[in-house]
Order: C-alpha cells, then sequence, then structure tokens
C-alpha cells in the first residue's frame, strides 16, 4: 500500500466534491460515507489490519479514516439533495470535513512512520 499516494487521494475528495457542487452533479454518498470502499480502506480492513493493528498508530488511523468518510458522506448527501451553499460551507477551512481530512492525513503519516513503510 503506497500510503502517500493515499494521503493524496484523500486530500483531492476536496476538489472532487467542490467540483460536484460547481457541475451540480449527483454523487454516490452512501460508498462516499463508508470507510472500506476505497483502496486505503480495503488495505487498513485487510492485509493493513492483520500486520499492522498492533501498532498504536494503526487504531487511530482506522478511526480518523472512519470520521473523513463520514464527513465526506455528510458534503455528498448535502450536494444530491442539491444545497450547494451548505455543502461548500461544510467544506471551509475549519469545517469538520476539513479537521478530519487534515487528521487522517497525519494519521496515516504516523502509521507509516510507525510501520516504517
Amino acid at each position: 500500500m503506497d500510503l502517500k499516494d493515499a494521503i493524496d487521494k484523500h486530500v483531492s475528495w476536496k476538489v472532487k466534491l467542490r467540483s460536484a457542487i460547481t457541475k451540480q452533479e449527483k454523487l454516490d454518498a452512501a460508498t462516499i460515507a463508508r470507510d472500506d470502499c476505497c483502496e486505503l480502506g480495503r488495505w487498513l480492513y485487510g492485509e493493513g489490519r492483520s500486520k499492522y493493528a498492533a501498532l498504536p498508530a494503526f487504531a487511530q488511523c482506522v478511526e480518523k479514516h472512519r470520521r473523513f468518510h463520514a464527513e465526506a458522506g455528510q458534503v455528498a448527501e448535502a450536494i444530491n439533495a442539491g444545497l450547494y451553499t451548505q455543502a461548500e460551507g461544510l467544506l471551509g477551512a475549519g469545517s469538520p470535513y476539513s479537521q478530519a481530512t487534515n487528521e487522517t492525513c497525519n494519521a496515516i503519516r504516523l502509521l507509516k512512520k510507525e510501520a516504517g513503510i
């Protein structure tokens, strides 16, 4: 698992969500809200768990990643409901989504360091 790539992909969700707002596109909010559907999530619940579950950073990474997807799912639901101004606000600096993104990236970095990968 390329954890740097996982960070990049999760950071890029903000661009995808903003694009959906601009284009007024519908999103699969249920899948976005699930933390086991993206590449990192599948790894965390599969190979990552079997190799690194004993590391303190692993549980933190799983929890922060779960929260990220919950927040992203809420943004997607607002977009799907046509609440574009609200969705944009949910993505703003200091928002729970923004905090979850930062915390997820930090947790991935810590796991990468502790695991030596």
